[in-house]
């Protein structure tokens, strides 16, 4: 195992120069940026500790590479976008055994998860084409991970996305949404692949409205005759190109990469929240090693609220686990006290401990920055480097978090009786889970009479921007909610967003929507 790891991360350092690579397309239709790991790749070096062996594999089936090309199912046409794709593939002869490389400690994982299911296997292509198996790309239409999942989609597939943690960014959490959903867009879709392929890139919103305008105009329906975005009329091909190169690698005189068809990595359930630092000396990894094995976890901890589970290498995996079996609580996370001085605030006192004040605030179950002479506050405890990763990672995402929130005004409201979360969010516009969000709290727990929440509410938009409106709309006879969303310019994925339904869930006379509506889109 002492080879493959430093190569891995080796790669992720290089791989964003290469100008063979293919830029994966993310499900919005944009080309994805990959992101510069900071310090955290730029220290990758090859005295890394190895992990994962290679092995020399003399039966065919033991390559994951070749298991694939000998289970796929799809008929891949002999059409000129296929071929488009496919020469791009032939031209650029490094592109395969790079991505190889990235997908190698997790194409397991995806595969089994893919048979578990019962779903087709070319689906293991997919991160191919959307991330080329980068578990940190992002696109600029904040897409992430290896199945590129933009926020809202991943909150619709239990996703979660906070401070601590980016589910989008869990290999097996996103694998087993991204499987999920295109599983629903299979079914949705009348059971075809190519339907459900288009409308994980572009929605199944437009490709439903591609299908009846064929329909009305007596055009054929298949994949190959829609209307699409340019993005999606490539996405399908691409990923069928993929396909026919696997399953006709020694026709094309393509030598496979191999990957071993055998599982290098293995989840441990750690119970509770768990130091990374700590975590990689138990493993006895490095921690950038930890991180890019388990690129979910954005700061120096597992969440306080889990998920608790680290991807660890298989051979030193029950080792790991006996190791933090007869770790005290109270060493898993590493704090000192800190008791406020006079002259202290709350950002002082992040800024001198490398840290930010939301980490306090959360850490220390604080409603507001607001601090008293005397008051004890917890203070995570890492090393210096760690302290500047951390540091400067937390201040980039707030930056953004900054930026998202342009055009909006800062609201700080306080819990009355009776208030809930729903009501709230009714009474400024906004959603639940971003009030959640902004405020770091648990979108089930009651509320406290009292509380101080922070809002962000759209500020008045200039005349010559179209004004929405929260209405409410009463279910009629033959509604369904396809047609509402048609009926009042909103897409189908935002009616069923605002209203928390399920996209195959029936509607009745009667019941009662929430829709946010363009006064002059509206129709009668």
């Amino acid at each position: 195992m002492k080879f493959f790891l430093s190569v891995f991360i080796l790669f992720f350092v290089t791989a964003c120069t290469s100008t063979d690579e293919l830029v994966g397309t993310a499900p919005s239709g944009k080309n994805i940026e990959e992101p510069q790991q900071d310090k955290l790749s730029r220290a990758a070096e090859p005295e890394l500790a190895a992990l994962i062996e290679k092995k020399s594999l003399p039966v065919s089936y033991d390559n994951l590479w070749l298991k694939l090309a000998e289970g796929f199912e799809f008929e891949v046409p002999d059409n000129a976008r296929v071929a488009k794709q496919r020469n791009y593939f032939l031209r650029h002869p490094n592109h395969l055994a790079q991505v190889s490389k990235r997908a190698e400690p997790f194409l397991y994982l995806i595969i089994e998860q893919i048979e578990a299911k019962n779903l087709p296997l070319e689906l293991a292509l997919l991160p191919v084409v959307e991330s080329t198996f980068n578990p940190f790309a992002y696109s600029q239409s904040h897409a992430s991970g290896l199945w590129q999942f933009m926020p809202g989609t991943g909150i619709r597939f239990g996703l979660t996305q906070d401070w601590w943690y980016d589910g989008r960014r869990d290999v097996y959490a996103s694998t087993d949404a991204a499987l999920t959903y295109m599983d629903i867009l299979h079914n949705y879709l009348n059971e075809d692949w190519l339907h459900a392929l288009a409308a994980y890139n572009s929605g199944e919103g437009r490709v439903e409205r591609a299908v009846r305008a064929n329909k009305k105009y007596n055009k054929p329906t298949d994949y190959w005759h829609l209307s699409l975005p340019r993005e999606t009329q490539e996405y399908v091909p691409k990923l069928l190109a993929l396909v026919d190169l696997l399953r006709n690698h020694k026709k094309y005189g393509i030598e496979l990469p191999v990957i071993a068809n055998e599982q290098v990595l293995t989840y441990v359930d750690t119970g509770s929240q768990l130091d990374l630092a700590y975590a990689a000396k138990l493993a006895q990894l490095s921690s950038t090693e930890i991180q890019l094995l388990n690129p979910a976890y954005n700061r120096w901890a597992t969440s306080p609220d889990g998920p608790h589970r680290l991807l660890i290498p298989t051979k030193i995996a029950q080792q790991f686990s006996q190791k933090l079996a007869n770790t005290a609580q109270n060493k898993r996370t590493r704090w000192s006290r800190y008791t406020v001085q006079s002259g202290d605030n709350l950002g002082f006192i992040a800024h001198e401990n490398h840290t930010t004040i939301n980490v306090l605030k959360q850490i220390n179950d604080l409603d507001s920055a607001l601090i008293k002479i005397g008051q004890p506050l917890l203070i995570p405890f890492t090393s210096k480097s760690q302290q500047d990763d951390f540091y400067r990672q937390a201040k980039r995402i707030e930056g953004q978090q900054v930026s998202a929130r342009k055009g909006k005004k800062k609201v700080i409201y306080t819990v009355s009786e009776a208030d809930t979360l729903w009501d709230i969010s009714r009474d400024f516009g906004v959603r639940v889970k971003e009030i959640a969000k902004w405020n770091t709290i648990n979108s089930k727990k009651p509320l406290q009479l009292g509380q101080k929440l922070t809002l962000w509410k759209a500020t008045k938009s200039t005349p010559d921007k179209k004004a929405t409106r929260l209405m409410t709309y009463q279910v009629r006879n033959g509604d369904s909610l396809h047609r509402i969303a048609s009926k009042f310019n909103v897409k189908l994925i935002d009616l069923v967003r605002w209203n928390e339904l399920n996209k195959g869930e029936y509607i009745q006379p009667g019941q009662k929507l929430e829709l946010y509506v363009a006064v002059q889109k509206s129709s009668t």
